[in-house]
C-alpha cells in the first residue's frame, strides 16, 4: 500500500527535533535523558493520528488523496479485515507493498483497516442484486410506472421532442428514428456520416428554438478524416433542415480541432439557452495533458455558438491570441450531459472522471474547472494522477462521486405531474444502471436518491413537453416514460 520512504518524511520534523535536541545536549553536556523528550513527542504525535490522518500520510502518496478512490479496486488479496490486517502489516514486499508491522502497533493497523473498510462499503452499495421483475418503482416520495414508448434502437444516445408530440431519437451506430405518436419507428435519412468505433458515432440531437418555424436540427457526431498517418476523427455539430423524414441543407457548423486517433472522450452534448446561443461540450479526447488547459485546442472544454455557427462578440477568449474563440470553459475532461436550468437560465454539466471523481459542474464564462491539475479520482491502473483536489484560480465541483458511476443525461425536474421533484436534478448512471435524483439547494447538493436500480445503462433523460420524464436505457435500447403511479 505505501512506500517505506512515506515513513520517512512523515517523521522528517520529528528527526529536526531530534538533532536540535542532540546539538543541545552536546554543548550544555546534559543528561541523555533529554532524549527521551524525542520518544514522548514521537509517541504522542502517533497517538494523536486518526486512521484518515494515517491513510493520507502513509498512503496517499501512492494511492491518491481519496480513500473511496483507492477502495474502488479488484482485491488481488482479498478485501476482507484480516486480508487488509496481513497486507498492511506484513506487506508483498515482491509486490512493492513494504510491511508496517515496525511504523504502526496492532491497534492502528486495525483502525486503518476499519477505514477502509468504510470506502469498501460505499462502493458495495451500488452493487444491486435484484434483477428488475416489475415495472413499478417505489421512489421515497412518489411511485412510479415504467412506461415503454418504444425499444429495439440499439444505442439511444439522444432524444428531441417535436412540436407534433413526435420524438427524434439517434442512435450511436448512426441512425436516426423518428418516433410517432402510435409508437412507430420511422428511419430518418440524411444525417452524418459518422465514425462509430469506441465511443464515437452519431451522439447528440438538438431543436433549434425557432425550430417550429425553420425546421433546423443539431447533431454532435464522430467526424472522420483519412490521412496519411492514419484514420482521424474529432467532435463535430451538423445542422440540417427536417424535411418529413429527411434531412437536408446539411452543414456542419463546428469542428473541434485537432483531430485525433483516439475515438473516446467526444463529449458531445449540446444545448441552446435563453438567448438562442449553442453550448457544446468536447471531450479531452484522451490528451490529458494536452488538451484540457490548452486555449488553442477545443478538446476538454465548453463551447458557445451562435445557431449558425457564427463566434458571440461577448465570449471571454474572442480577443486571446491564438485561443480558439468558441470556448465557454476550460479544463474538463469528458462532459456526456448538459442542461440548462430552466429557472435561473444556468448551464450545467456531467463530466466522467478517471478512477473516481465524475463530476457535476455549474458553467461559468471564463472558468477553468481544473482537468487534469486537480482531481478527486486516480487514474485507472490505481496511480496517482494528481495529489491536488483544489487549486488557486480552479472551480470546485458541485458534486463528485466516489466511486465512478459514470454520468450521462441531465434533466431538471419541471411541471406538476412530480411535485415533490420539481426543481431536482436527474442524472444517469452507465455504470451502475440507475437513475440518480440529486436534490440541489442555492447550487448545493443536499440529497440524492438511488432510482431504478439495475434499470440498464442510462444514457439519457429528458422533460418532455407533456410534462413527462422520458428516459433513454441501452442494452437493449429502451425509450421509457416516467409516468407518476396515484395511491
Amino acid at each position: 500500500m505505501l512506500k517505506a520512504f512515506s515513513i520517512v518524511f512523515v517523521f522528517a520534523s520529528l528527526g529536526f527535533i531530534a538533532n536540535h535536541q542532540f546539538a543541545h545536549q552536546e554543548k550544555s553536556k546534559t543528561r541523555p535523558a533529554d532524549q527521551m523528550i524525542v520518544t514522548k513527542i514521537a509517541a504522542d504525535f502517533a497517538s494523536m493520528a486518526t486512521p484518515e490522518d494515517n491513510y493520507k500520510n502513509y498512503c496517499a502518496g501512492c494511492h491518491g488523496e481519496k480513500m473511496d478512490a483507492f477502495a474502488d479496486r479488484k482485491w488481488k488479496h482479498g478485501n476482507s479485515e484480516l486480508d487488509l490486517f496481513k497486507a498492511i502489516k506484513l506487506g508483498y514486499a515482491d509486490e512493492g507493498m513494504p510491511g508496517f508491522d515496525s511504523a504502526f502497533t496492532d491497534d492502528e493497523i486495525k483502525d486503518l483497516v476499519d477505514y477502509i473498510v468504510t470506502g469498501i462499503k460505499n462502493v458495495s452499495r451500488y452493487n444491486f442484486k435484484d434483477s428488475v421483475r416489475s415495472n413499478i418503482f417505489k421512489t421515497e416520495s412518489l411511485t412510479i410506472r415504467l412506461d415503454t414508448v418504444v425499444s429495439g434502437i440499439g444505442i439511444p444516445w439522444g432524444m428531441a421532442f417535436l412540436p407534433n408530440g413526435e420524438m427524434l431519437v439517434t442512435d450511436r451506430g448512426g441512425k436516426i428514428f423518428r418516433v410517432t405518436k402510435s409508437r412507430e419507428l420511422q428511419p430518418v435519412t440524411g444525417g452524418p456520416q459518422v465514425v462509430a468505433q469506441g465511443q464515437g458515432g452519431l451522439l447528440d440531437i438538438e431543436l433549434h428554438p425557432d425550430f417550429k418555424n425553420n425546421q433546423l436540427l443539431y447533431f454532435s457526431y464522430s467526424l472522420g478524416k483519412k490521412t496519411d498517418t492514419g484514420d482521424l476523427a474529432t467532435t463535430a455539430v451538423m445542422r440540417a433542415r427536417l424535411n418529413g423524414n429527411s434531412l437536408e441543407q446539411q452543414q456542419n457548423i463546428f469542428e473541434a480541432l485537432p483531430y485525433s486517433k483516439t475515438r473516446h472522450h467526444y463529449g458531445s452534448r449540446l444545448e441552446f439557452d435563453k438567448s438562442g446561443f449553442l453550448y457544446i461540450t468536447v471531450g479531452d479526447r484522451g490528451n490529458t495533458f494536452g488538451n484540457p488547459q490548452n486555449l488553442k485546442s477545443h478538446g476538454g472544454k465548453t463551447h458557445r455558438i451562435k445557431d449558425d455557427g457564427s463566434i458571440p462578440a461577448d465570449n471571454p477568449f474572442v480577443n486571446t491570441p491564438g485561443a480558439m474563440p468558441s470556448i465557454y470553459s476550460y479544463g474538463h475532461r469528458n462532459a456526456q450531459g448538459m442542461v440548462m436550468n430552466p429557472a435561473t437560465g444556468a448551464m450545467w454539466v456531467n463530466e466522467h472522471g478517471p478512477r473516481g471523481g465524475d463530476e457535476i459542474n455549474l458553467v461559468q464564462k471564463a472558468k477553468n474547472y481544473g482537468w487534469p491539475l486537480i482531481c478527486y479520482g486516480i487514474n485507472y491502473d490505481g496511480t496517482v494522477l494528481t495529489e491536488k483536489t483544489a487549486a488557486p484560480g480552479m472551480e470546485q465541483p458541485v458534486l463528485y462521486w466516489l466511486p465512478s458511476i459514470g454520468p450521462s443525461g441531465m434533466a431538471f425536474v419541471t411541471g406538476d405531474r412530480y411535485k415533490s421533484w420539481k426543481g431536482q436534478l436527474l442524472v444517469g448512471s452507465l455504470r451502475f444502471k440507475y437513475l440518480d435524483l440529486v436534490t440541489i439547494k442555492n447550487n448545493k447538493v443536499v440529497k440524492e436518491e438511488m432510482l431504478f436500480k439495475n434499470i440498464g445503462r442510462v444514457r439519457d433523460v429528458r422533460m418532455g413537453p407533456d410534462g413527462y420524464i422520458y428516459m433513454a436505457v441501452e442494452n437493449p435500447g429502451t425509450i421509457f416514460r416516467l409516468v407518476p403511479v396515484k395511491g
